[in-house]
């Protein structure tokens, strides 16, 4: 069985800028993805998602992001990384669903079913998308409307004349609002008071030490936080309807679910028609869990990055897995950022162990 020295998995914005790099550094790797097509996550956005919507799309290595536009996002972002993948040959294998990564006797073994391959060392890039989370609260089993999530969002126009809840306190809640307040009746709450940008005590606002603030999570082991939750949410021009409307008047969590909507511990009751969960994800690394590269504190500790707090990249338990798109990368500019430093981190670790051999694309 060929051994490569380098397996990426995941096809999205951060494993496409770690096989460019990859590539241009002659390291023979593949690329495993687990979608039917190119795209990454964004093909699996809802269809209302402008490009006018999207909160910033970085550009790839040597090719500029698509503009601002009233294109679908789930279209435009999907062509264009099929687009790259193609101008750049890079070597992506699809669909591969891979199922765990095991050590056999030194080398990473990567299983999609039936399916192996090797390798010396693995970038994983399997961002979130497929991990939604969803809060257990007590009654949820009970209620008689219906229950979302923003992986399943099927756009503003199938809750009109509902009256929609919406939970969350993230880019996504607030978009959602953003989008629903003008057409229907909403109702917004949180488990935190949402912090706004451009509120007080943001006025000398520093998103790479809020994102440095991710990073010491990941150091110490811990479940990365939302980057969102430490950079403050915004309101865009597009929201101002809404807000307007009242729609970011937020109200603390309800204690319990019924069949007709919730209720708080005061007592007080809403009756609603649609719970939407905008609670986000959690990451994708499931199949990684043979490597226990998990602390006790039920995260991967990430190594400093060599310049950048967005190049923290390599587990602490096993340097030969970088993780791209964890923790403080978690976001498109990141992705770019730590697929880069993943790559150069490859490339040390094999220098110490197996020179690098030139790759048949890189030739």
């Amino acid at each position: 069985m060929h051994t490569y020295d380098a397996i990426v998995i995941g096809a999205g914005q951060g494993g496409l800028s770690a096989s460019f790099h990859l590539k241009r550094l002659g390291i023979d790797h593949v690329v495993l993805d687990g979608d039917e097509r190119p795209g990454g996550a964004w093909q699996h956005r809802w269809d209302s998602l402008t490009m006018a919507d999207v909160h910033g799309v970085a550009d790839l290595p040597d090719a500029p992001a698509p503009g601002t536009s009233h294109a679908r996002a789930n279209v435009v972002i999907a062509d264009w990384f099929a687009a790259y993948e193609r101008e750049h040959a890079l070597p992506v294998e699809r669909p591969v669903k891979v199922d765990r990564v095991t050590d056999e006797g030194g080398l990473l073994a990567v299983h999609a079913g039936e399916r192996t391959w090797l390798t010396r060392t693995l970038i994983n890039a399997t961002g979130t998308w497929t991990r939604p989370f969803v809060p257990y609260y007590p009654g949820a089993e009970t209620f008689r409307g219906e229950q979302l999530h923003t992986h399943s969002y099927p756009g503003r126009d199938h809750f009109r004349g509902k009256r929609v809840l919406v939970v969350g306190g993230g880019a996504s809640a607030v978009q959602f609002l953003g989008e629903l307040a003008p057409i229907t009746d909403t109702l917004w709450v949180t488990r935190r008071e949402p912090v706004w940008i451009g509120g007080e005590g943001f006025e000398e606002f520093d998103g790479r030490a809020a994102i440095g603030k991710v990073l010491d999570r990941v150091r110490e082991g811990r479940p990365p936080a939302s980057v969102v939750s430490v950079t403050g949410l915004a309101l865009r021009p597009q929201e101002q309807l809404a807000a307007s409307l009242g729609a970011y008047e937020r109200r603390e969590m309800f204690e319990r679910i019924e069949p007709d909507g919730v209720r708080w511990a005061d007592g007080s009751f809403e009756a609603v028609d649609v719970i939407l969960w905008a609670t986000g994800f959690r990451p994708a690394i499931d199949h990684l869990a043979p490597l226990r590269l998990r602390t006790s504190l039920g995260g991967v500790a990430l190594l400093p990055g060599t310049s950048d707090v967005q190049t923290a990249v390599t587990a602490a338990r096993d340097p030969r897995v970088q993780l791209v798109g964890y923790g403080p990368s978690a976001s498109t500019i990141g992705g770019n950022r730590a697929g880069r430093a993943a790559a150069k981190a490859v490339r040390a670790l094999l220098a110490s162990t197996h020179p690098p051999r030139e790759s048949a694309a890189a030739g």
